[in-house]
């Protein structure tokens, strides 16, 4: 699944909220009616069968007419606390549109909100980040959209039922201790390494928060 974060020179987002927004966006698509709706679904093949291999995510950034012209590539657009982020319907690695095969990968690394932004009223998703893993903004975004992507499929079905009727929330937990994170979470990612980390570094994990 490829990742497009608006980054304009002139306002750029924070890294709290572009790994909010690629989070949300994650489960957004993933939820939508034309994945859902079974056979019927005009994207449920696809999603159907990347989530049957690897979910790969990859975070690419765009700005001006390039943003522009991914929002015509099928996918889901998530604005929240400045930052716009978009999902696309996932598709082969050696296969990625022109449009998104433009933008770059490597480079996005953008300041922490300063200070943190209060968590929103439950219920919503909490994401931890692990602090002594150096991440950049884009693999960052990657790693909290894994998250989310995995408490939608494996938190209790009541707990996502809540969340999703909420709007899909989520909140960058910053601040907490990590090993209190890990012991709250519902769901780790483990990174395959093939960008910034090693294989099986612990990156993220998720939570829900009712």
């Amino acid at each position: 699944m490829q990742l497009a974060v608006r980054a304009e020179k002139a306002d750029p987002p924070s890294h709290d909220a572009v790994c909010e927004a690629a989070a949300a966006a994650v489960v957004r698509l993933l939820t939508d009616e034309r994945v859902v709706g079974g056979d019927e679904g005009e994207w449920a093949a696809q999603v159907h069968r990347w989530e049957s291999g690897r979910i790969r995510k990859v975070a690419r950034r765009a700005r001006g007419a390039r943003w522009r012209a991914v929002l015509e590539l099928p996918g889901v657009t998530v604005e929240h606390a400045g930052a716009q982020v978009r999902a696309f319907v996932p598709g082969p690695v050696d296969d990625v549109p022109a449009e998104l095969a433009k933008l770059q990968v490597a480079g996005l690394d953008l300041p922490a909100a300063d200070p943190p932004a209060p968590p929103p009223e439950p219920p919503y998703a909490a994401l931890a980040l692990n602090p002594d893993v150096a991440m950049s903004t884009g693999k960052a975004a990657a790693q909290s959209g894994h998250a989310a992507h995995l408490l939608l499929r494996r938190a209790p079905a009541p707990a996502v039922a809540a969340w999703l009727a909420a709007g899909a929330r989520v909140h960058l937990v910053r601040g907490a201790p990590w090993r209190e994170c890990a012991r709250r979470a519902t769901v780790a990612v483990r990174d395959a390494g093939f960008t910034e980390v090693p294989p099986g570094t612990m990156t993220a994990v998720a939570w829900t928060v009712s």
